[in-house]
């Protein structure tokens, strides 16, 4: 197994501060999806990261290769609802974690 990091664009820079009613409902499901994921051991860890420029998620992912790392950011009902969301998937060639 390999590890790989997620990266979600959001639709837009502001976002989450001013999200819709739809959007707010639609990350409902994607956070109950990324649960999952943790739970079944695919993913190590995800979370919101607030920079200066704007807010991106993380997700930190288990999986077999790229394209196993790809599918699991195919299969987030954000990606799946065609909201304006993107993943970029990149390798994490090594990787020390917590005991």
């Amino acid at each position: 197994m390999a590890y790989f990091l997620l990266r979600l664009e959001p639709p837009r820079p502001s976002f989450p501060f001013d999200a819709t009613e739809a959007e707010k409902a639609l990350f409902s499901a994607h956070s109950g999806y990324w649960m999952e994921q943790a739970e079944a051991g695919a993913a190590i860890a995800v979370g919101p990261v607030f920079e200066p420029g704007g807010t991106w998620g993380l997700a930190l992912v288990e999986a077999a290769d790229a394209a196993q790392a790809e599918a699991l950011g195919e299969a987030d009902p954000v990606l799946m609802a065609q909201a304006g969301f993107r993943y970029t998937v990149s390798p994490v060639p090594s990787l020390i974690l917590r005991r």
